[in-house]
């Protein structure tokens, strides 16, 4: 028959819906009835495939190439394993950098903050560099003090006081959704197994990929840090370096900043032994 709708059965998940689509559907027309069926429980950041249920196998086939509806059947929305936030690629218009409570009053209680500092103040010139927005938070800072004197905040988007040991404000939320586009959150600071681990498991948790970099994120318990990188990386968070964020960002050689970018990196270098507790 040519034109009307053909009775199809939409199963996701646990979930079987029946409804229905134009003869000759095809296969954007199905994930849009998708969507339309299943919208608030898919995870858009995962890939899918569509199966068709097959008669003659009894069981669910990939969706021929070319397929069209031509009559009543049944199909399914199958994730894959896969998640396109863990591949960890890094371009400057889909990235935010966020640094972390870097205040004076850990100073003297955190391993290494010297160094943390320093490539802290490295990666938000690579930020300026390359019109990456940052965002920046303050713990308590009418009692733990501003973030500290050697790193510049010029040109951040938020500068944020909070109590709450997670990045993840209203206020940052409402930020992130002012920059379209945004895939990647490059995460820094202190400490790593309290308000870094909780930023980066709440940011996960919104479908965004997060790149901690270890050599600019400390506690004062570098147990507390080794296994709170151990256990983020085990959820697919990238655990990163400075040098290796900020190469993956220009990407080439004949990127315009490159020469500024890679004159930074030799500026400033330290050799901790911090990674080597990573």
């Amino acid at each position: 028959a040519g034109g009307g709708s053909v009775p199809v059965l939409f199963c996701f998940s646990v979930f079987a819906r029946p409804s229905s689509v134009p003869h000759g559907a095809g296969y954007e027309l199905l994930i849009q009835k998708f969507l339309s069926l299943y919208g608030d429980q898919i995870d858009m950041h995962r890939k899918f495939v569509v199966q068709l249920f097959a008669e003659e196998w009894s069981q669910y086939i990939d969706l021929p190439k070319g397929f069209l509806v031509n009559e009543r059947c049944k199909v399914r929305l199958v994730p894959l394993q896969i998640q396109i936030t863990t591949l960890g690629n890094l371009t400057p218009s889909s990235t935010v950098f966020f640094c972390c409570d870097m205040q004076e009053r850990f100073r003297p209680a955190i391993k290494y903050f010297g160094d943390i500092i320093s490539v802290g103040q490295r990666l938000l010139q690579g930020a300026r560099l390359l019109g990456i927005p940052v965002i920046v938070t303050e713990q308590y800072p009418k009692g733990l003090g501003s973030t500290v004197q050697e790193i510049d905040l010029t040109g951040a988007k938020l500068v944020l006081p909070k109590t709450k040991f997670s990045m993840v404000l209203p206020e940052v939320e409402a930020a992130l959704a002012e920059i379209p586009g945004v895939r990647s959150i490059v995460l820094f600071g202190v400490e790593t197994h309290v308000c870094i681990q909780q930023t980066a498991l709440e940011l996960i948790g919104r479908g965004l990929e997060v790149h901690i970099v270890a050599d600019a994120t400390s506690s004062r318990s570098m147990m507390d840090r080794m296994f709170a990188l151990e256990r983020l990386a085990r959820t697919g968070i990238i655990v990163t370096t400075s040098e290796a964020i900020l190469l993956q960002l220009v990407a080439d050689k004949e990127h315009p900043k490159f020469k500024e970018i890679q004159n930074l990196i030799k500026a400033s270098a330290p050799e901790s032994g911090l990674l080597s507790k990573v």
